[in-house]
C-alpha cells in the first residue's frame, strides 16, 4: 500500500472515530456508555500520524544499505543487529518529528493549511507530544544499549555516531533550531545519509570506515530532496513565520533546480557505477519515470503530497540500490 494511502486511512480512522465519540455522547445523555475501544483507537491512530510514518524511508533504507555493505564487505550479517540497528534509528526519527512538530506549534509556523496539524487541530495535546518524544529518545538509547552487549563495535564509537545522530534530530527544530537558519538541509543531508549508513554499517562490522560515506551519497541526495519539496512547498508560509530555509534564500526557480540536481544526481551515478562495475548498479533507473513524474509536479507548482510522493521514491529507489549491491559479483564494487 502506498505510503500516502496509509497516511490519508490513519486520519479517516481518526476522524472517524471522533466522530463516534461525539455521537456516543449525545447517545450517553439516554443512557448508553462510551466505548473504551474506540478511545484507544482514536488515540493510537493520533499517535501514528504525529509520526508521520511516510518519512520512514529515510531511516529504513539507510540502515538496509549500510547493512547491505556490510554483508558484502565481511561475508556475514547477523540479523539481530540489523533489526536493533532500525528500530534505533526509527525511534531517534520518530522523536526527531515529534520534536519538529512541538517547536512549529510553538512557533506559530503550523497553520490550518500546513501539513502536519497535530498540535493545530488538537488531535493530540502539546504534552502528549513531548511526552511521546521522550519515550521514543529513550527507546532509542535503550535500543541502542543492546546493539554495544551484542555488537563487536567500541563504545565511544557507537556513542559518536548515535548521540550525533540523536542530538541533530532534536536540533533541528529544538535548541538552536537549524531548520530556522537555513542549516536543516545539511543537518538532514548528513544525519539521514552518510551518518545513519555508517551506524548500520559499523554495528555489523564492529569497526569505523570511510567505505559507507562514499555509498551513502546518492541515497543523501535522494532524502534531502524529500525536505527540499516540503520546504519549497511551505515557503510562504516560513516566509510570514519569519524563519529562513534554503528555499526562502534561493527563490522558487533555483528551488526547482535544486530539487532537479537532487532528483536526478543520484541516476547519474548509478549509470556510472552500472557502466563501469557491475550492471546490477542499474537496477535503480527502474524508478526514472517516478522521477520524471514528481519534476513535472514540481514545476507546475502543484506541491500537493509531493514530499510524500518523494518519499515513495526514496524508498524505492534504495530498495533497488540494496538490491543492486546484493546481487553484484563478488569483487566487482570498489572496496568490496
Amino acid at each position: 500500500m502506498e505510503a500516502e494511502e496509509e497516511v490519508e486511512k490513519i486520519n479517516i480512522v481518526a476522524e472517524n472515530v471522533r466522530e463516534s465519540e461525539t455521537g456516543d455522547q449525545g447517545v450517553g445523555l439516554l443512557g448508553s456508555e462510551k466505548g473504551p475501544p474506540r478511545t484507544w483507537k482514536y488515540k493510537c491512530a493520533s499517535y501514528v500520524l504525529a509520526l508521520r510514518p511516510w518519512s520512514f524511508s529515510a531511516s529504513l533504507t539507510p540502515v538496509a544499505l549500510g547493512s547491505a555493505l556490510a554483508y558484502r564487505s565481511q561475508g556475514t550479517l547477523d540479523p539481530g543487529l540489523l533489526v536493533g540497528s532500525a528500530v534505533t534509528v526509527l525511534a531517534v526519527h520518530g522523536a526527531g518529528n515529534l520534536v519538529n512538530t512541538y517547536y512549529d506549534f510553538s512557533k506559530g509556523i503550523d497553520h490550518k493549511k500546513s501539513d502536519d496539524r497535530t498540535l493545530v487541530d488538537r488531535i493530540l495535546e502539546p504534552q502528549d507530544v513531548v511526552r511521546f518524544g521522550v519515550f521514543l529518545y529513550t527507546l532509542g538509547c535503550i535500543s541502542a544499549a543492546c546493539l554495544y552487549c551484542f555488537s563487536t563495535l567500541r563504545l565511544e564509537h557507537l556513542a559518536l555516531i548515535y548521540f550525533g545522530g540523536l542530538s541533530s534530530s532534536f536540533l533541528y527544530t529544538g535548541g538552536i533550531g537549524f531548520k530556522y537558519v537555513a542549516l536543516g538541509d545539511v543537518v538532514i543531508l548528513i544525519t539521514f545519509g552518510p551518518l545513519a549508513v555508517m551506524f548500520a554499517y559499523a554495528v555489523q562490522v564492529g569497526y569505523l570506515s570511510l567505505l559507507p560515506f562514499l555509498y551513502a551519497i546518492p541515497l543523501a541526495l535522494s532524502t534531502e530532496a524529500i525536505l527540499h519539496s516540503n520546504n519549497t512547498r511551505d515557503m510562504e508560509s516560513d516566509r510570514q513565520a519569519g524563519i529562513v530555509t534554503l528555499a526562502i534564500l534561493i527563490g522558487p526557480t533555483l528551488s526547482y533546480v535544486l530539487y532537479n540536481t537532487l532528483l536526478f544526481l543520484p541516476y547519474l551515478i548509478f549509470c556510472v557505477l552500472a557502466t563501469r562495475y557491475t550492471i546490477s548498479m542499474a537496477l535503480p533507473l527502474l524508478t526514472i519515470p517516478m522521477a520524471f513524474s514528481l519534476e513535472r509536479q514540481f514545476r507546475s507548482q502543484s506541491f500537493l503530497k509531493i514530499p510524500q510522493r518523494t518519499a515513495k521514491l526514496n524508498l524505492l529507489l534504495g530498495l533497488f540500490y540494496v538490491f543492486g549491491i546484493l546481487l553484484a559479483p563478488p569483487g566487482s564494487l570498489p572496496k568490496l
